[in-house]
């Protein structure tokens, strides 16, 4: 009888290592193993999680390299959007598991695949995250959880591994740290606790740099075009760019708190230094080149974008109508941003925009006006009145 085939997503862990020889040996399936890079693996981790998948039983693996396209379809908007959840987070590793799920799902009926799965325990929010887009993108596709249906320990896995005679180093790390273009979350020990951060080892980037910094950061319609006047055609280059840059001195660290999509309150720590950067200057060239309005309508948008993209809804097709605003929104939004780095902190010095609304043939705020008279500002000052002036008449009139 010719097997079942089912992928599944490979990180190379405990988890998705103990997947992999339990559906093939215990269920019977044949194997497929796939990793979605979203830009937080290197080639070299790349190599040694391919190897490690052959090693285990693998059958075919495969490296998807959706980077560009993640940039393209998610954090080009979030940037849009200044999106920041919780006004904290710039929602970081966990809008790539959206993307990874659609890149596995995708692979998955390329090969013809009848089952697809996962290494996700049942106390977070990856495992909503893979089963949601799985089921929208491949309904007829039976999803397989073996980690979390079986609510397995740590130590029985390594074990059934061992007894089959796969032997790796999985020491639990004091820390469970995640990287991605989009920044890096840490996890583990002050994280579980509500009185405690993380102390200065538990981040992966440690502070090197002394002293000040100049960083300048040029955009083109929104879009981050160049570092410090060097231009980049891929905008994942300029990203990584800023973080080797800004990284060394320790910026974009803070702590999450907020509710996951199961219900129950989560507290991860987090270093960003480019998303913070980038998104903070572009909110600030913002300021100087939108209307109010623009600005009050986007901050609402990209709350609502941040938060159904955080909580796995990004294949609804309202995310595609706030990007179409999103997009339309930028088209002034060009120049450049100075930002002066120094260890743990930044300042936003200023903006260079030809499209500078604080530049115009009208007046200077606190200065002189040129396009209005005295007389103008005072009768539209007593127009502008006139509600309240009624409101507390009448109030007036009932003893009030």
């Amino acid at each position: 009888m010719e097997k079942k085939k089912v992928v599944l997503a490979f990180s190379g862990g405990l988890d998705t290592s103990f997947c992999v020889k339990y559906l093939s040996e215990e269920l019977g399936y044949e194997v497929y193993t796939a990793i979605a890079n979203t830009g937080g693996f290197s080639d070299e981790e790349l190599a040694s999680i391919e190897e490690r998948a052959y090693s285990l039983g693998s059958k075919q693996h495969a490296t998807l390299d959706i980077t560009e396209e993640y940039y393209e379809r998610s954090i080009k908007y979030m940037v849009f959007g200044n999106v920041l959840r919780n006004g904290t987070y710039p929602i970081s590793v966990s809008s790539e598991r959206i993307f990874q799920a659609m890149a596995i799902i995708q692979f998955a009926k390329e090969v013809g695949a009848d089952c697809v799965a996962h290494g996700s325990t049942g106390a977070g929010n990856d495992q909503v995250r893979f089963d949601l887009t799985f089921q929208i993108m491949a309904p007829e596709i039976e999803i397989i959880t073996p980690t979390r249906d079986m609510t397995l320990t740590r130590e029985y896995e390594i074990n059934y591994l061992k007894e089959r005679g796969y032997v790796a180093d999985f020491t639990k790390l004091e820390y469970s740290i995640n990287k991605g273009l989009w920044g890096t979350s840490i996890g583990g020990k002050e994280t579980l606790r509500s009185e405690q951060t993380l102390p200065e080892h538990a981040y992966p980037s440690q502070v090197t740099a002394e002293g000040e910094e100049s960083l300048k950061l040029g955009f083109v319609k929104g879009e981050i075009s160049t570092v410090n006047g060097v231009e980049y055609a891929s905008k994942v280059d300029a990203i990584r760019a800023v973080e080797a840059i800004a990284s060394k001195y320790g910026i974009g660290r803070d702590m999450h708190i907020g509710d996951t999509i199961i219900g129950i309150k989560g507290r991860v720590g987090f270093e960003a230094a480019a998303p913070m950067l980038i998104i903070n200057a572009h909110k600030m060239l913002e300021k100087h080149t939108l209307t109010k309005w623009q600005m009050y309508w986007k901050d609402q948008v990209g709350t609502w974008y941040g938060m159904f993209l955080h909580e796995a809804q990004y294949l609804d097709p309202v995310m595609r109508d706030i990007e179409a605003m999103l997009l339309h929104s930028q088209e002034n939004v060009t120049g450049v941003v100075e930002i002066m780095l120094r260890p743990l902190s930044y300042t936003l010095v200023g903006v260079e925009s030809s499209f500078d609304l604080m530049k115009t043939d009208f007046g200077e705020y606190g200065e002189v006006n040129k396009a209005w008279s005295a007389d103008d500002v005072k009768g539209f000052t007593k127009i502008m009145a006139n509600p309240l002036k009624i409101y507390y008449n009448n109030q007036k009139k009932n003893g009030k």
